[in-house]
């Protein structure tokens, strides 16, 4: 199983977040899976990799290459792939992903998620999306998510897209409890 996650690039976050990366990339690794994430060697991204690396995982880096210039990378990536943008970074991410995991993050994580949660609307993207929701990090965002469904900007279906989990032992098992989503959702994408 490959796994996308999005998650923070800044060093100055609380060391909980550090925590919880480090935990969800042993658990990936430890699993069997393959992490891919945005490359990057600090922050949340570092923890996530570092700690998948010394569980012994698989994990592929996909990076921009401007980001490469100003040595934004990971060195200890034996997979790290160059692109020439970031939306070329987003659509590599997904693409061949079977799950999408949102850490805690800034306008980068959320800018990456919402556009997972968009492509999952479409049914161009089917796979799950878990929102890691350390120490209630994404509480936020979900209670706007649902007035965006209780005002209608999206259908009750949408409540969907997302799962939400605040233990890392419980990603996992959330991933492979989710199902794809449905191929004909473009049928309720519009909101009527």
């Amino acid at each position: 199983m490959r796994i996308c996650v999005y998650c923070a690039s800044s060093e100055h976050v609380d060391r909980r977040y550090h925590a919880a990366a480090a935990a969800l990339g042993r658990a990936i690794a430890e699993a069997g899976c393959t992490l891919v994430y945005g490359g990057g060697a600090v922050g949340l991204m570092g923890s996530l990799a570092n700690a998948a690396l010394a569980a012994g995982g698989d994990v592929v880096g996909i990076i921009p290459r401007f980001m490469t210039e100003v040595e934004w990378q990971h060195p200890g990536l034996a997979n790290l792939e160059v692109v020439e943008d970031m939306r070329e970074r987003k659509h590599r991410l997904l693409t061949g992903s079977d799950a999408v995991v949102a850490l805690p993050g800034g306008c980068g994580t959320l800018e990456e998620l919402f556009e997972a949660m968009t492509l999952k609307r479409l049914a161009l993207y089917l796979k799950p999306i878990v929102l890691f929701d350390v120490d209630g990090f994404y509480a936020p965002l979900e209670r706007f998510l649902e007035q965006t469904i209780e005002q209608r900007f999206m259908n009750p279906q949408h409540r969907a897209l997302w799962t939400s989990v605040a233990r890392v032992e419980d990603v996992l098992p959330t991933i492979r409890a989710t199902p794809d989503w449905d191929v004909h959702a473009r049928d309720y994408a519009a909101v009527r």
